[in-house]
């Protein structure tokens, strides 16, 4: 009872339920007029008949008879009564049966069920928030990046402005606030000034507005936009976005990175300090069949192994660890260390690098992205693609589907050193990847995943290498939130640094066995302003040096409770 009242009372808050709560009443009003005129009208006609009953009799039958249950006890033996009964009979199912549970659902449950349900989605955080990121749209792209919120403690909001939608999302487990986009004062009960991110992943229209109106809000916070459109770029730049990606042009390049061209240059996908890290695919190279320790890669180039990508799994490696042909090599080092392994790699296997062109599978933004980005590096390339307009625009252009064997014989599928499968439809890339694996045995293929869900499955399918449009959004904004304490990098690979344990104090690298314990390879050490990379095993650490250290978000974990901060 305690609870109803208290629903009843926030109920009758409301202004516009209020009025509704009169209109109710005066429903009932209407209600009682005509139990007290068919009462009345029920003596007369018996008085009229010769019988004579109570007043409380006639209520009692006149309820009775227009909510149908009728019990039949008390009828009327003249024909006007009869007609009279079914005057009432009618008016009962009209007001009863008809408008009354109208009435009440309308004016009266409809509104406090919204009530209820704007309770469970509110229209502001808790005062306390600060440090939190601020998500204005909602995909797959943002459950990935809030599952990395999630693993580093990073407090979040989604605002929307659909109701149900924000219901749909407090069901699901996920912390939404009801607002409207375009409005100031959204922001301000998002404690914006507070905030340590805004992420806009909305089209580029909407997204505008959102930034716009954001800087109503607040100067000062940081905001990260996706533009869709290269004009985009500079119209969400002088609308106040702090930092304006291309992500499908990211992921584009970074495609075209992977692929098996001019020569086999080490990718750098990060850089720490003077700390470089980079990818190497090892497919076609010296190093394809070698052991770590039979390369000597450390002793030939100064350059770590710090680890490997073996089918979008990161391996720690050990000097017997075998290289193969789907193998990517995770390299640290400095500049110079990393052109020294540039020029022992610096050709394909076969004495120099393959002429024939690379074929792109799908002319969309990533794919046109892919081709730009070859075109950069001096390699020929011949992308497929269904729409003529896209075709049109370039003469290495082929129109047609990539799933039909023709198109790609003309496109040059039996000379190619690599496929690129750029469509945004995983299931669609999981498809081309089978079958022109079974065209080409031994074609390097490459893919993109618009879910992370679906990398293990493409693997599988026989690509050699994929990536993720969803892992390199949430790698490019994590990398923002603590760029001087963490660097993330492709798929969940992270270069973190740490001063060190007093467990590790007054140790040398070579006995703390850190990789083999916890899966981290230390990478470098930093000591008062000196940055040691890729540090001699029999450096003693001392109280204060800082370890900068590369592995898994696992394997992260792992070092934090194995050497715990404090002891």
């Amino acid at each position: 009872m305690k609870t109803m009242a208290t629903q009843l009372a926030l109920l009758l808050r409301m202004g516009q339920q209020r009025s509704n709560m009169r209109l109710l009443i005066k429903f009932m009003l209407v209600l009682i007029f005509f139990f007290v005129i068919y009462s009345v009208l029920f003596h007369l006609l018996m008085v009229y008949e010769g019988r004579e009953y109570s007043w409380i009799t006639g209520f009692y039958w006149t309820l009775t008879t227009m909510s149908t249950l009728g019990f039949g006890d008390i009828t009327f033996g003249s024909d006007i009564g009869r007609l009279f009964s079914v005057v009432v009979l009618i008016s009962g199912i009209v007001f009863l049966l008809v408008m009354l549970p109208f009435t009440f659902i309308q004016f009266f449950y409809a509104p406090w069920l919204e009530e209820q349900n704007k309770a469970r989605a509110p229209r502001a955080v808790p005062e306390t928030l600060s440090g939190h990121v601020i998500l204005t749209h909602f995909d797959e792209v943002t459950v990935n990046l809030i599952d990395k919120f999630n693993q580093y403690g990073v407090p979040y909001v989604i605002v929307t402005h659909e109701l149900q939608n924000a219901l749909d999302l407090h069901d699901l487990g996920y912390k939404v606030v009801v607002g409207e986009l375009d409005d100031p004062q959204t922001y301000q009960r998002l404690r914006i000034e507070h905030a340590a991110l805004v992420v806009v992943m909305n089209d580029d229209v909407v997204g505008t507005n959102v930034i716009y109106t954001l800087r109503e809000a607040s100067d000062s916070v940081v905001t990260v936009t996706n533009a869709d459109l290269e004009d985009s770029v500079d119209i969400l730049r002088l609308a106040g976005s702090t930092y304006v990606f291309q992500f499908t042009h990211m992921l584009g390049k970074a495609l075209a990175r992977r692929v098996l061209g001019v020569s086999m240059k080490a990718n750098v996908i990060g850089r720490f300090d003077q700390l470089l890290i980079a990818e190497a695919p090892a497919m076609r190279t010296w190093l394809q069949g070698k052991t770590l320790a039979e390369s000597r890669l450390r002793q030939a180039t100064g350059v770590t192994v710090v680890g490997l990508w073996e089918q979008s799994r990161f391996v720690i490696p050990t000097p017997q660890t075998r290289i193969d042909e789907s193998t990517v090599l995770v390299l640290a080092g400095t500049e110079a260390q990393l052109d020294r392994f540039d020029r022992s790699i610096a050709f394909t296997a076969d004495g120099g690098p393959n002429r024939a062109p690379v074929i792109v599978l799908g002319g969309g933004r990533v794919g046109q992205s892919v081709a730009a980005a070859l075109g950069a590096r001096g390699i020929d390339f011949r992308v497929v693609e269904k729409r003529s307009g896209i075709v049109a625009q370039d003469s290495r252009f082929i129109q047609g589907s990539a799933a039909d064997r023709d198109t790609l014989e003309k496109a040059g599928i039996r000379e190619t050193p690599s496929i690129i499968i750029t469509t945004h439809d995983d299931n669609l890339n999981i498809y081309l990847t089978i079958y022109c694996r079974r065209l080409r045995p031994d074609v390097q293929i490459i893919s993109r995943a618009s879910l992370d869900r679906n990398i293990k499955t493409l693997h599988r399918a026989g690509a050699n290498l994929v990536m993720s449009f969803s892992s390199m959004v949430t790698t490019t904004i994590m990398n923002l939130l603590e760029p001087q304490q963490m660097l993330m990098l492709s798929e969940g690979l992270n270069v973190f640094r740490v001063g060190v344990p007093p467990k590790l104090e007054n140790k040398d690298l070579l006995h703390i066995q850190v990789r083999e314990t916890t899966g981290c390879s230390i990478v470098a050490v930093k000591r008062k302003d000196e940055l040691m990379i890729n540090p001699d095993p029999t450096i003693v650490l001392e109280r204060g040096d800082e370890l900068v250290l590369i592995g898994s978000a696992e394997s992260e974990k792992m070092f934090a409770e194995t050497y715990p901060a404090g002891g």
